[in-house]
């Protein structure tokens, strides 16, 4: 990194249909860490609405958005005023008809310096989101700021060891996770505990695998099922951070809004590195059928 440590802010928020509001209460919140020192926020995953994605209803592509347009300004303006580094994560609108699952990334200065597509796109029941959203064409790029390179990825993503690994090959020195993730409500308190848990490990071995911190930031609280077909998603909220050992340096409730600023150490990425040579020890001679959907 560019720093031997990073001020890390995070906002995990319960968001209304009043998205005006959403983002008032957002910027409220970034304005607040930045004076208390962060350097870099995360945000939630389409921090902006309602997880839109329980239904697949055309008009839910009104609330998508262009880059640039007033609400990149919006965003830009607001990472510049409090000399930021921004992680946002937007409904792009990239041209009629072809939509992404885009996070977008401000420096300090307010300039757009890298956006990460959506890869992976999930499709089951309240998470239908290959009814909106294109996968990602930009592949595994970590995005260049000055604070350091960011591995940032989007949820989903988040199952799969490949994308963590690409983006640490390609450079990345933290791993970053907006996310939208919950319950739905008839499921037992036992498995609802299995499913949160199985998340917070998957993500913990990206780390502990690559020799690098991890940030997620979920939203939390309850949004209704427009189409009342399910009992809607109770957002679950545990955002964290861990660091290179998997180590939690922070964890979020489960049930409410919080912000945070959590320092990340830069030197014990490089020093773990050297003591857990994972990257030096890979035997890429004998990973071709990585690239097959299954061997036979």
């Amino acid at each position: 990194m560019k720093k031997d440590n990073i001020r890390v802010g995070i906002i995990q928020q319960h968001n209304t249909s009043d998205i005006a509001d959403n983002r008032r209460r957002l910027i409220e919140k970034i304005e607040k860490l930045a004076k208390d020192g962060a350097e870099l926020i995360v945000n939630q995953e389409l921090h902006d609405s309602l997880y839109f994605c329980q239904t697949e209803i055309p008009d839910a592509f009104d609330l998508a958005v262009d880059i640039p347009s007033e609400v990149t300004d919006l965003y830009s303006e607001v990472a510049r005023k409090n000399h930021v580094v921004l992680v946002t994560s937007l409904f792009e609108r990239r041209a009629p008809g072809l939509y992404h699952n885009t996070a977008l990334v401000f420096d300090n200065d307010g300039a757009i310096v890298g956006k990460y597509r959506k890869m992976h796109i999930p499709d089951d029941p309240a998470y239908y989101e290959k009814f909106y959203f294109t996968p990602g064409d930009l592949g595994f790029t970590p995005i260049e700021t000055s604070l350091g390179k960011l591995g940032v990825l989007v949820c989903w993503d988040q199952w799969y060891p490949e994308a963590a690994r690409l983006m640490a090959l390609a450079g990345a020195e933290i791993l970053i996770y907006p996310t939208a993730i919950g319950w739905e409500s008839t499921d037992t308190d036992e498995e609802k505990t299995r499913q949160r848990e199985a998340w917070i490990t998957v993500q913990r071995g990206h780390a502990v695998a690559n020799g690098l911190p991890v940030i997620t930031v979920n939203r939390v609280g309850y949004e209704p099922d427009p189409s009342g077909v399910t009992g809607g998603i109770q957002f679950w909220g545990t955002s964290f951070i861990v660091g290179p050992q998997g180590e939690f340096l922070y964890k979020a409730s489960d049930k409410d809004e919080a912000t945070a600023i959590i320092e990340v150490d830069g030197k014990r990425t490089e020093s773990v590195r050297r003591w857990w040579p994972f990257l030096r020890d890979r035997r890429i001679d004998a990973f071709a059928d990585l690239n097959r959907r299954y061997i036979d």
